[in-house]
């Protein structure tokens, strides 16, 4: 019987001068199985997928795509991956179907086969009805689908995507998302980078959470929020001196960990109604001016607290 697993990276790593950008990364993505990377910009998610590509060469490790070594000088493997980077590659002066056209072309797609692959395509990114368009006059979001749209022209085996919702407005993004989902129920494995935390929550199978180049958790959501012990989120909105007394709060009993960014403070407890009060009175203590209070359950974003000890826009 055939192996569904169709990436395979293990031990990666990569220095750039002084800076140690990953760190012994490991991935294993199954055949259908959308997989995430979540972590903050800089956290290493880019350069992993560079060199999974075979387009940066790794200082140590191994990827195989399909059972076949990845490396920067190998064809076949590269021939079953398609990439969506975050910078846009289209041609704004030509429709999205001669863009299309023109990238199957580039892959060798029979000329036969090749306008009902390209309609196939434009149904998935939902712009069938944009077909005969000048690129360039599309939005951003739609630009983005576009973009994904030639990363799965030539029916790749593994799909990654690199950030694809960044800069598009919200009903554009849902559509990008829309989009992806349908990808793993035609049996493509996905590997999605993203820092926003709903987007891995809604599309993948699996997160890794990566942070400093290293992966620090891995597994499914249910998984990785059992990793914080059913923690509650309390949620702060305040104005003062947040970040000292995030530090304070995190001395306290029953406290399993607090972090502040801009005008927001998280606390995580194991039980939000017991420390409430006590949370509240130090942070007037301290002079923090509280706009607003929440009490969350656990989510993606608050294991990336507990395991980073920031949070993922930190």
């Amino acid at each position: 019987m055939a192996s569904s697993i169709v990436l395979e990276a293990t031990g990666l790593r990569k220095t750039f001068g002084q800076l140690q950008a990953v760190k012994d990364i490991s991935i294993r993505i199954e055949q259908g199985e959308t997989y995430g990377l979540l972590g903050p910009n800089g956290s290493g998610k880019t350069t992993t997928i560079s060199m999974i590509c075979g387009l940066l060469p790794a200082d140590g490790g191994e990827v195989r795509i399909a059972g076949m070594p990845m490396t920067t000088t190998t064809l076949e493997p590269k021939k079953i991956v398609g990439l969506v980077p975050q910078d846009l590659a289209i041609y704004p002066d030509l429709t999205a179907r001669e863009n299309l056209t023109f990238f199957g072309r580039l892959y060798g797609i029979p000329s036969a086969t090749l306008k009902s692959r390209v309609d196939e395509v434009l149904k998935v990114i939902g712009l069938l009805d944009r077909a005969n368009d000048r690129s360039g006059t599309f939005s951003g979001g739609m630009k983005r689908r576009l973009n994904i749209g030639i990363g799965l022209i030539h029916g790749p085996s593994l799909l990654i995507l690199d950030e694809p919702t960044v800069g598009v407005d919200p009903q554009s993004r849902n559509a990008i998302l829309d989009s992806i989902e349908r990808l793993a129920g035609a049996g493509i494995a996905v590997l999605y980078t993203t820092h926003y935390m709903e987007e891995a929550e809604r599309l993948c199978d699996r997160v890794a959470i990566i942070d400093g180049g290293e992966i620090r958790a891995e597994g499914t959501q249910e998984e990785l929020v059992r990793l914080v012990g059913e923690n509650d989120r309390i949620r702060i909105t305040g104005s003062g001196a947040l970040a000292t007394a995030a530090e304070r709060l995190r001395t306290l009993p029953g406290i399993a960990g607090a972090s502040a960014a801009d005008d927001q403070l998280s606390v995580l407890t194991g039980d939000a109604g017991a420390v409430l009060s006590t949370v509240l009175q130090e942070l007037t203590a301290d002079g923090v001016a509280i706009a607003s209070v929440s009490i969350e359950k656990p989510d993606l974003e608050t294991v990336f607290l507990h395991v980073t000890g920031k949070a993922l826009r930190d």
